[in-house]
Parts: structure tokens; C-alpha cells; sequence
């Protein structure tokens, strides 16, 4: 049976680019089951789409120009979850206030870059790629470090997205990350008959239907080898039932195997509030809040709470000002959550934006976010920031 080109692509989720490039799973497929002790540090990244609100996050509950740019929308002193006399948190954030109290909370504040894109699709490509506002790149910075990082290495590391497509992020020049949302999932859709009797049936043809009938087995071996590896350490802890909630289990769950991951990558939104903004802001930070809080309590559990660091990002902020829908517009600089047993520094790291030095109404970004990159890159994974960045960034000190 010889699919051309064209009916190959028709073949659904095992021809897409959430698929692409899984081959660096393979070398562990004959590897004992024991490499990856305590100790093995994780990053889990969570994304922000659509540009949260990072003053309706971490609140000035003491600044007058906060309220009076926010008549309809600024959030209470008393309503706010306070962690000083100057600071307060969202009310759905409750979690975090718990996190803030234990040490295991660091809160970044004014993080951005240089020249800000106001535009979702820009400015996510600007933090993906980690590159200056105007250059345009076509790797990400976890895919450069899955590149960097085994160059040549029979120890692969890699990084999991659970979602449906893969990130700009996690695509590099001759490594990517997998998306999936669920393994046991992924494992059903690659034991499907049909995709089994295609690749079995496949004859050399051209070079690009070479390529993907290639990429075809190489997934449905991936999958095989996550679903086994993701059931011999599952969490039994008990999540919420929401999108995030569910994929921070599975992400527990692969924590907990000997599956070699460094990196995890998850995404909540859409946070582009431009209207009526409380009600969406807040059923997202309940849902952030319910399934980090089972999470962090899942890795406490089982020992692995102090080598995970989660950090959460957005592609910029919101406008200072509230508009008239009840909303509010792109902005500029935003912050940051750091969480983990791991901090050297902790609770409110840096000062909170100064709203009475705005650039045409906007926040003035202090941390370029490639600093935190670098950061995690060489303080937490080990890694050279510097290979993988293009350049040298400032390190920060929170790990």
C-alpha cells in the first residue's frame, strides 16, 4: 500500500507538527529503569496567553494612581489576599498566598525587553524565541537548549508540551519537544490499525514522504515508550477536573517515572480582558490556583517539590488605565511567578512597577526576560545560557 504525498498529509494528528522530531526518545527505549533519581531538576513552564493583567495580580493596594486609573476595575485593599503593607494578590490566588507564607513563592515584578510588541502573535514569538524585538528567529529557546545540550550525546534530555501543538519554544534546529495532551492518548491514536498497516506497508519514495512515514514511526515507538513509562509511577493524587488540572497530573505523573524530561511546557488563557475583564480573570486564576495548589502538595509528597521550578509568563501586561468596556488594553511589562522548594530568594524579589513613571501609559520593563532564561539555563538545568541565548544576559538570583 503506497500513500503519496498528498493522502499522507490528510492522515491527521500523527502527520502534524505536534509530532515532528520525537527520535531523541528512542535512546532511552533500552535504558534500565532507574536513571532519573531525586535530584534531577525539572522546569515546568506555564504560559499566560493573551497577556495577563499584571497589576490585578500582584496589587499596590496602597497606591493612589492604581485607583484612580482603575475606578471600575482596581481591586480592594480588603478584597486583596495582602502579603505587606504595600502588596496584595489576586482573591482567587489563595494558593499562592500559601506558597508566599512556606518560602516557596518568588514574585518578579517589571519583566519585559526592549522596543515592546504589542501584538499577541509578535510578542509570544519574541519570548519564545527569546530574540530582540527586531529580529525574527525561527527556533525557540528550549528546542536551542535541547540542541545545545546534547550535541552529539547518547543521554538525551527533552522537553514534553502537553497540549495539542507544539510551541515555537520548543522547536529547535535539529531537536524538538512533543506535544501531547494525555500519553494514553497519544499511545491509542499510534496503535490504530491504519497507521500501523501504513508504516508496515511503506516503500522509499520521495525524500519528503520518506521523512514523514520516518516521523510516523518514530512517534508511534514515543508513544509506546511515554504510556509505558507514564503508568509506572502515576500520581495518585487527587486534581481538579480542568484542562490544567489534568495536565499538571500527567506532568506529575512523568516527574515521577524515569522518563528523562527536563522540561515541561503548559498554557492557560486567554487573557486578553479587553472586556469585562474580572469575571474571566478570575475564573483563570481559580483554575491556575486549584491545580497548582494540588500540584505542588503531589511533589511535596513524593520528594521532588525542591529540584521542580515552575514559572509562569505572559506575553506582555495590560495599559495602566482601565478603557471603557470594562477591560483593559495591551501593554507592556508584567510579572512574574517563581515557584518551588529550590528558591534562594523569595516572596516580592524586586520593587513593584512605578506607575508614576509610565512610557505612554505603560510600564517600564526593569528584567529583560532573557535574564530569567539565562538564568534557569545555567543556575537550574546546567546548561550554557550563552549557546543557547546568542548572547550574555545578567544572571539573576532566585535559584
Amino acid at each position: 500500500m503506497l500513500i503519496k504525498r498528498k493522502e499522507f498529509l490528510q492522515l491527521g494528528s500523527l502527520a502534524t507538527a505536534t509530532m515532528m522530531v520525537p527520535k531523541f526518545l528512542k535512546a532511552f527505549e533500552q535504558r534500565p529503569t532507574n536513571l532519573v533519581p531525586p535530584g534531577n531538576k525539572v522546569v515546568v513552564v506555564i504560559q499566560f496567553r493573551g497577556g495577563n493583567d499584571g497589576l490585578n495580580t500582584v496589587i499596590p493596594i496602597r497606591n493612589d494612581i492604581y485607583y484612580r486609573e482603575r475606578p471600575g476595575l482596581g481591586i480592594e485593599k480588603d478584597k486583596a489576599l495582602q502579603l505587606t503593607d504595600e502588596v496584595g494578590l489576586n482573591p482567587s490566588l489563595a494558593a499562592f498566598k500559601d506558597f508566599y507564607n512556606d518560602g516557596s513563592l518568588g514574585i518578579l515584578n517589571n519583566v519585559g525587553y526592549p522596543n515592546p510588541d504589542r501584538s499577541h502573535f509578535r510578542s509570544m514569538d519574541i519570548w519564545h524565541s527569546a530574540s530582540s524585538s527586531s529580529d525574527y528567529i525561527n527556533t525557540g529557546w528550549i528546542g536551542r537548549y535541547l540542541d545545545a545540550q546534547c550535541s552529539g550525546c547518547d543521554k538525551p534530555t527533552q522537553a514534553l508540551e502537553v497540549d495539542d501543538v507544539l510551541s515555537l519554544a520548543l522547536k529547535g534546529e535539529k531537536s524538538k519537544g512533543l506535544a501531547f495532551r494525555d500519553p494514553k492518548r497519544l499511545y491509542g491514536t499510534s496503535q490504530e490499525k491504519y497507521f500501523k498497516e501504513i508504516a508496515s506497508a511503506h516503500q522509499p519514495e520521495e525524500e519528503t514522504v520518506d521523512y514523514l512515514y520516518k516521523t510516523m514511526a518514530e512517534t508511534i515507538s514515543s508513544a509506546d515508550y511515554i504510556f509505558t513509562q507514564s503508568k509506572m509511577h502515576p500520581s495518585s493524587a487527587t486534581y481538579p477536573t480542568t484542562q490544567l488540572g489534568q495536565s499538571l497530573k500527567t506532568v506529575a505523573s512523568l516527574i515521577f517515572s524515569d522518563i528523562n524530561t527536563k522540561v515541561y511546557y503548559l498554557s492557560l488563557g486567554s487573557f486578553d480582558t479587553h472586556v469585562n475583564q474580572q469575571p474571566q480573570q478570575e475564573r483563570l486564576f481559580k483554575e491556575l490556583n486549584d491545580a497548582m495548589k494540588a500540584f505542588v502538595q503531589d511533589l511535596k509528597d513524593n520528594g521532588r517539590f525542591n529540584d521542580t521550578l515552575v514559572f509562569t509568563f505572559s506575553e506582555f501586561g495590560r495599559r495602566v488605565s482601565q478603557n471603557a468596556s470594562g477591560g483593559t488594553d495591551h501593554g507592556t511589562a508584567n510579572n512574574m511567578f517563581l515557584v518551588s522548594g529550590g528558591l534562594k530568594q523569595r516572596g516580592l524579589i524586586n520593587a513593584l512597577p512605578d506607575l508614576s513613571d509610565l512610557s505612554d501609559g505603560d510600564l517600564k520593563y526593569k528584567i529583560d526576560f532573557k535574564s530569567v532564561y539565562a538564568t534557569v539555563l545555567n543556575k537550574w538545568l546546567a546548561a550554557d545560557d550563552q549557546m543557547v541565548l546568542g548572547k550574555k544576559f545578567e544572571y539573576l538570583n532566585f535559584v
